[in-house]
């Protein structure tokens, strides 16, 4: 069995396809739970944009290719925006219990957002250990298809849309921290 197990990823390896997103899927899928049952898993990983956006106190851009190597949780927000102000003290603690080399929560502020705006939200949140980078004029955004605030994406080690949440979620229950911790295992 094992042999067949191993001689069955060589073969897929050797075709081009990721073995490994097929099983993934169904893992994923069945670690939705509560509010993470919206959770849209994709059959196969998806590219994502190379648009870049403001990384945050002005100190540059970057584009989502530079977080491959990481799982990432990349969420789409404003401050005006009612359900990111519930969310997202529950992203920061994802970020606090599996952010280091494997995995990194993304924020991106999407369209006018002001740095002070930005500031004051994360200040009345207790939001400290998340980034603020900005999407002023959604570039990132529209070529992510973002249709509404928030949204969250799943990001792959290769930079790939694996999975997408349109709608706040409970982003510290036990449903999120599996789904992530299989995504950092998994990789």
């Amino acid at each position: 069995m094992r042999l067949l197990r191993h001689l069955s990823l060589y073969i897929a390896l050797g075709l081009g396809a990721n073995a490994a997103s097929a099983a993934d899927v169904a893992q994923l899928e069945a670690l939705r739970a509560d509010s993470l049952k919206r959770l849209v898993v994709h059959a196969e990983p998806r590219d994502v944009s190379e648009a870049s956006f403001f990384l945050e106190d002005d100190s540059g851009t970057a584009t989502l290719q530079d977080y491959k190597g990481k799982v990432v949780l990349l969420n789409f927000w404003a401050t005006w925006c009612a359900p990111c102000r519930k969310e997202m003290p529950q992203i920061a603690e994802l970020q606090e219990e599996f952010g280091g080399d494997d995995f990194e929560v993304l924020t991106i502020a999407a369209g006018r957002n002001s740095p002070a705006g930005i500031l004051k939200f994360f200040e009345e949140n207790g939001i400290t250990n998340l980034p603020r980078h900005q999407d002023p004029k959604q570039a990132l955004a529209r070529e992510m298809a973002v249709i509404g605030l928030p949204i969250t994406v799943l990001l792959d080690r290769e930079g790939k849309e694996v999975a997408r949440l349109l709608g706040d979620a409970e982003w510290n229950s036990e449903s999120a921290k599996a789904i992530v911790a299989a995504m950092i295992e998994a990789e």
